[in-house]
């Protein structure tokens, strides 16, 4: 049908030696040869690697590409005999229509552009209130756990309804399966704690509503099973990718101090600043598609249950798309990138992560003029590339007090 393909026969896991925020070398090397490879997945199986920002684009417009759980492979690990069962009821990230919209669809209108502005002075409030704690306690500080954790974990929690004395545990079990280290046992404990504490959650809603998103939703016709399985990605996703993106994207500006004055100058600059920072980040680096019957992308044939990566943090450093694509600019004119996917199943809190970090990073770089990191860059604790989300474990600023 068309060429040979490029073929990429490991998916790398490390990023460049001293360049933090680049995509593995080997993946930029594959999207020089195309915007699709030919790809192995551990236990032999053939599939796709799709480098291109049309490609990836496409792949996830395309509802002949399925995103159901039980289809996918991991691209990295041998399931060997292990078969991979549906998602549970409720989590519909790893669902296909017409299950998929089952569940996002009471969502949508509780997550609009509209409604997410209208949470601005509770963000600001709860910003504030995080930095007065920073600077009470003085420098250094880890500003993940200080600043860039609790800001979502505030966030979402207040519009789920969970209370408040409950959310420590409930993220550092969110932590440990979402980290890329956690040892099999005790990510199985992690996610039976967490299933089971929304399981008590969504019964004090039924039995007790307030005014939260979760007790909104037991008034419609989904059952407790199912609630708890939205809980679980709306509180899991809106906390850990955000957090990264403000704990990363600090990291970012910090080694790029031209960036940094600039967006400290002029706070307005933050709408096309975050945009900015979201596609040279990329922090959900992957996601996985598998072919319901065949299909031709970029001129090669991808033949029925063949799986497909889909490389975001390639798409979105695409030079066919982007000028100087990696470099970090936050003047740059050129949108549209898929830092939050595309298609049915792009991300339904882009909108609440988008005024959190709005109102975050110039609340920081003006409160803390001086900020600066407390270790040298090589020494910053980074998340590995096998974690779902890319970011920093530890970010060890100071500044003059």
């Amino acid at each position: 049908m068309g060429e040979a393909p490029h073929t990429i026969t490991t998916l790398p896991t490390e990023r460049p030696p001293g360049r933090p925020f680049d995509p593995p070398p080997e993946l930029v090397e594959a999207r020089r040869h195309g915007p699709i490879s030919a790809y192995t997945f551990p236990g032999g199986k053939q599939g796709w690697l799709v480098t291109g920002f049309d490609l990836v684009r496409q792949v996830l417009a395309d509802q002949r590409f399925s995103s159901r759980k039980e289809l996918m492979l991991h691209p990295t690990v041998d399931y060997g005999d292990f078969v991979v069962p549906p998602a549970p009821p409720g989590e519909f990230l790893l669902m296909d229509e017409p299950r998929h919209g089952r569940y996002r669809r009471p969502l949508t209108a509780r997550f609009t552009v509209r409604r997410m502005r209208l949470l601005t002075e509770r963000i600001e409030q709860v910003t504030a209130e995080h930095l007065d704690a920073m600077a009470k306690a003085g420098p250094p500080a880890d500003l993940v756990t200080a600043f860039a954790k609790p800001i979502p974990a505030v966030m979402i929690c207040e519009l789920l309804g969970v209370p408040y004395e409950e959310r420590g545990s409930f993220q550092e079990n969110v932590d440990k399966f979402m980290d890329g280290e956690t040892n099999d046992e005790d990510l199985m404990a992690a996610y039976t704690s967490t299933q089971e504490y929304l399981a008590g959650l969504v019964a004090a809603k039924r039995a007790n509503p307030t005014d939260d998103v979760l007790s909104e939703l037991t008034e419609s016709d989904l059952d407790d099973e199912e609630l708890r399985g939205i809980a679980l990605i709306l509180l899991a996703a809106g906390i850990d990718t955000t957090a990264n993106m403000l704990s990363l994207g600090t990291f970012a500006l910090l080694r790029h101090p031209e960036q940094l004055a600039a967006l400290r100058g002029d706070p307005a600059l933050a709408d096309r600043a975050v945009e900015e920072l979201l596609r040279y980040l990329s922090v959900a680096k992957t996601f996985m598609r598998t072919a319901l019957e065949d299909v031709e992308v970029g001129g090669q044939l991808i033949r029925a249950g063949s799986p497909v990566i889909a490389s975001y943090h390639t798409a979105n450093r695409d030079p066919d798309r982007f000028t100087d694509p990696h470099g970090l600019d936050l003047a740059r004119q050129e949108g549209g990138h898929l830092a939050f996917g595309h298609g049915i199943h792009q991300c339904l809190g882009q909108q609440l992560a988008r005024v959190e970090m709005r109102v975050a990073f110039p609340a920081l770089l003006g409160r803390f003029p001086t900020l600066r990191l407390a270790v040298d860059p090589e020494e910053v604790d980074l998340r590995p590339e096998t974690a779902d989300i890319y970011g920093v474990k530890r970010l060890p600023v100071t500044w003059d007090a």
